[in-house]
Order: C-alpha cells, then sequence, then structure tokens
C-alpha cells in the first residue's frame, strides 16, 4: 500500500511556489484506508482537550530523526544570520532578525509528520562550516539535551564565535487532541543576543502546530496563532499571526503582523505573505512594500555531525539508528520494536534511580532568575562573550564533543548501557532522509504498527544557498532558530485573530 505524499519542498526545488493554492497540497499526507482505519480506532477512543503524551499513532506519520536535531531547521540560512550584528540602524537590525525568524518555517518533511520524541537524556551536537577568512576556521557549534521528559523539555545552546552571535533556547512541546485536529502547542522561549552589541537580546516564542483531517479526509499541516519577537533592549516587537484557513474564507499557510516602538505604542512595519512562500514588510511611513523572504526561492544548510561509531550511546543518531531506519523502510513492526526497545531500557533507568534520586542533566543547569528564567536550562558552561573567538571555540568543544575525532570527557560517556544494533555507517543528510520517505512505501497498518506520543518513556521529569537580498541593507542578514511560544488552548473549531475577531476553521476536506 501507498502512503502518497503530495509535495513540493521549496528545499529540495528551485522553482517558485504558488503562495495559495498550490501550498494547500504540498503540507498533505493521503492515508490509505487501512493506515486510516487504525489511526481513527485509536483516536476515536478519545475526548477533545485530550493530552497525547498519552496515545499511540501510527509509525507512518514519523519524522525519521529526534526533535533535538529537527531543532536545527531554525539555525538553517546562515547566508541570512551572519551579518545581522554588523548592522548599525537598530531599527533594520530587529527587521533582519524578524526576517531570520521567518524563514525558518518553510523547513519540513513532506506531509504531516512528528519527529521522535527525544528520551531523557538524549543529547545531540552539530556544527556548520561557514567558511574560513583572515581569522581561521569559520563555524557555528549546536548542542542539545532532553532536560526532562515529563513533560517534555528540550533545551538547546548554538554559537557562531567570529560573528557574536549566541541563542539559547528551551522547547515544550504539549500535544491535544482537538476532535478531527491533533494540535501541538510549543511552549518555551529561545533568547537570542549579539555580544558585540552589549549582549542586546531578542526574546523568541513560536507557533502551534495543527495536523488536521485525523479522522477523515487529507491529513493537513498548518502553523496557527501568535508568536513574537521582542527587544527589551531596543523597545521594538515584532507580533505575527500564523493564520489557519477558515471555514469560508483565508487561505492556507498565511501570516500577518506588524513590528513596532513599545514605548509609544506605533506600528511602523506591516508584515504580509505566506511562510512557505513570499513574505513582505511595508513601511507604514512612506507606504513602500517590499520582499522580505522567499521560501520558496530558498536553499537549507543542514548542519554536519560526528559519525555513528563516534557518538555516545544516547547521542540521537545512535540511539535511533535502527528506529529511522526502519521508517524509512516503511517497516513499522520493526519500527516498533526498535523504539520499545530503547523505551524499556529508560524504563529499567527510571526504576533503577528511584523517586529519591532525581535525574539531572549532563550539559545544562537550571536557569538563574530574572527575565530568561523560562528557559528552565541553560549550558551547563562559561563561554566568555568578551574573549576571542579561539578562546570561545575552545570553552564551547569542552562542553560535549562537536567535531569529528572529538573525545568525550569520563561524565559525558557514562551511561547506562542500551541493547543496541550498532552500526559504523555515517548517519545519512536529512535532505536524503527527505527523498526517501517521500519513496516510502506503507508495510500495513495493524496494531503492531503503532508508536507513542511519550507514554512509553520512563519516568517522571526532574523538577524542575541561495542568498536572499538583506531587508534595509546591501548586506544579507539573518534566519530564524526553533523558538516556542505562551498559547492557550482554546475551543478546538474556533479561535480568535490578533484584532479580537472569532474565526471558526476547518479541518481537511474530506
Amino acid at each position: 500500500m501507498v502512503l502518497g505524499h503530495r509535495h513540493r519542498s521549496s528545499s529540495l526545488s528551485g522553482g517558485r511556489g504558488d503562495s495559495k493554492e498550490d501550498s494547500a497540497d504540498e503540507d498533505e499526507t493521503v492515508v490509505s484506508s487501512e493506515q486510516g482505519n487504525v489511526l481513527q480506532h485509536i483516536i476515536s477512543q478519545l475526548r477533545p482537550g485530550a493530552d497525547l503524551s498519552r496515545i499511540t499513532l501510527p509509525t507512518f506519520i514519523l519524522e525519521p530523526r529526534s526533535m533535538l536535531e529537527r531543532i536545527t531547521n531554525f539555525m538553517a540560512h546562515p547566508e541570512i544570520m551572519l551579518p545581522i550584528p554588523e548592522i548599525d540602524d537598530p531599527v533594520a537590525r530587529f527587521v533582519e532578525v524578524t526576517k531570520f525568524y521567518l524563514s525558518g518555517w518553510h523547513i519540513k518533511p513532506p506531509g504531516v509528520k512528528k519527529p521522535l520524541n527525544p528520551i531523557l537524556g538524549e543529547t545531540f551536537t552539530g556544527w556548520w562550516d561557514y567558511g574560513s577568512g583572515k581569522g581561521g576556521e569559520d563555524r557555528g557549534y549546536y548542542i542539545s539535551e532532553q532536560t526532562s521528559h515529563h513533560p517534555p523539555k528540550s533545551s538547546y545552546f548554538f554559537m557562531a564565535p567570529r560573528h557574536g552571535i549566541r541563542i539559547d533556547g528551551c522547547l515544550k512541546p504539549r500535544s491535544k487532541f482537538l476532535g478531527n485536529s491533533v494540535g501541538s502547542f510549543m511552549e518555551g522561549i529561545a533568547v537570542m543576543r549579539f555580544l558585540n552589541r552589549n549582549g542586546e537580546r531578542y526574546f523568541i516564542t513560536q507557533p502551534n502546530m495543527y495536523a488536521r483531517g485525523i479522522l477523515f479526509g487529507k491529513m493537513k499541516y498548518e502553523l496557527g496563532d501568535t508568536a513574537s519577537v521582542k527587544s527589551p533592549e531596543l523597545n521594538l516587537e515584532a507580533t505575527i499571526e500564523f493564520k489557519v484557513k477558515g471555514w469560508v474564507s483565508g487561505s492556507y499557510n498565511s501570516i500577518g503582523g506588524y513590528i513596532k516602538d513599545t514605548k509609544s505604542g506605533k506600528n511602523l512595519y506591516e508584515l504580509s505573505g505566506y511562510w512557505n512562500g513570499e513574505m513582505s514588510i511595508k513601511d507604514l511611513a512612506t507606504g513602500k512594500k517590499q520582499v522580505i523572504f522567499d521560501a520558496s526561492r530558498a536553499k537549507p544548510s543542514y548542519p554536519k555531525s560526528r559519525p555513528v561509531d563516534e557518538q555516545a550511546e544516547k547521542e540521537s543518531q545512535r540511539l535511533w539508528q535502527s528506529t529511522v531506519q526502519a521508517i524509512k523502510k516503511a517497516d513499522h513492526n520493526m519500527a516498533t520494536d526498535e523504539k520499545s526497545r530503547i523505551e524499556d531500557a529508560q524504563r529499567r533507568e527510571a526504576a533503577e534511580r528511584g523517586q529519591d534520586n532525581p535525574w539531572q542533566p549532563k550539559l545544562f543547569r537550571k536557569a538563574p532568575p530574572g527575565d530568561e528564567e523560562n528557559l528552565d536550562w541553560v549550558i551547563d558552561a562559561e563561554v566568555d562573550g568578551k574573549a576571542s573567538p579561539e578562546k570561545q571555540v575552545e570553552q564551547i568543544l569542552a562542553i560535549a564533543p562537536i567535531l569529528p575525532g572529538q573525545k568525550a570527557g569520563q561524565d559525558y560517556q557514562q551511561e547506562k548501557s542500551l541493547p543496541s544494533r550498532s552500526s559504523k555507517a555515517p548517519p545519512p543528510s536529512y535532505q536524503s532522509q527527505q527523498q526517501q520517505t517521500q519513496q516510502a512505501r506503507s508495510g500495513g497498518g495493524g496494531a503492531s504498527d503503532l508508536i507513542d506520543f511519550g507514554q512509553n518513556d520512563g519516568g517522571p521529569a526532574p523538577q524542575q544557498p541561495q542568498k536572499q537580498q538583506s531587508w534595509g541593507s546591501q548586506n544579507p542578514g539573518l534566519q530564524q532558530p526553533l523558538q516556542p511560544t505562551q498559547s492557550q488552548v482554546g475551543d478546538p473549531l474556533r479561535r480568535m485573530d490578533s484584532l479580537g475577531n472569532e474565526e471558526t476553521f476547518m479541518d481537511a476536506e474530506s
């Protein structure tokens, strides 16, 4: 049986995408009758508002990588990101950060997919090569860890030392069943700072994600609700509404919003367009409107990672390697068996720890009190923002292995042994994973084909490139990290837009 994807990935093709009609197809999954029956049998037992962390769903909706790795989508446009700290005008700099934010959403696998839930203590590290110059090698470094499992929290750290860019973030997804839809409510924040601007900060949240047509019709992926970018040092804020399609009006994948001066309350710019296509910005003082980012022409840069045989047992690509291979082959029974093996080991670890010995992250520590405490956890190392780039690289590489051949410290390697099917092969690129996923064929959908949304993982949580033209300057600007938002779960069939008007939304057409 074929699992069909009607998809045109902007990250894999250079063609210009239609911002309305074509975009309605590219995020759809056509579910076979057997797969649909399995899905309906499971979800028919639920009530609207039920917590999906306790519900099992079929493997055909799984993305073949961990959430910790998926977060790197939002550092995938260095041609936009790296020049931002050098822009002297604060308003133009803020506009470029907003562009950075908007440029990450088009990067996704075909159809409706959910990444693998990281297990407690899972880590993923990677790096980007930006080339080399007079100062030597220019790279961006990424370190992440699953710092809590119930509720799930993915903590991450990114730094590009030669550009004075640092990002600290914590993603806290919370899934709910909403009738014929599933909502993933993305809580948490990311804090981006420019070290050459006296630590100027940008607090970033993200929209919620919806899978429509779970019970009937085509499965459809949408982003919805309001997200923001705020700089307390600049007194500027971008409020962006990711609009879902209404019953009789609206279109898929559209956005709208404003950049305003928070001191005066005055709107400076208006944002509009489609998050998977062309987005525009309008100067409200002059009336001039221009394209800020065209996702249909964008080419992401994915991070590199160490070969699997150099990774520790709880590093994402080694941990999930056999599960990912089974998902890409559409061998759902094998995917379930491999995932269950990992979950069983995690439950044993939780039982051995007991309630009197709470688990603690090994790469992150509790965030200090203040306006950044919603990060919950921050990297457990001092990276001196005033030191030379060379010294900062040395400090970053001392936290965890990132580059090939780098040896892990004893603390990093001390992990419970997982029964594993190890492989010496280096991990495939994510781009090739996307292409293979598009070609995957279903292996049938019985009860043994199920994977979970977190209910089988052990123990309670601890307590606790084609260049885009830069807007407002001749230099390219920056792109977005994965960041979360504080959003409320509303009525599954109705929502309020940013102007306070009630709108009813439509699930995928049957």
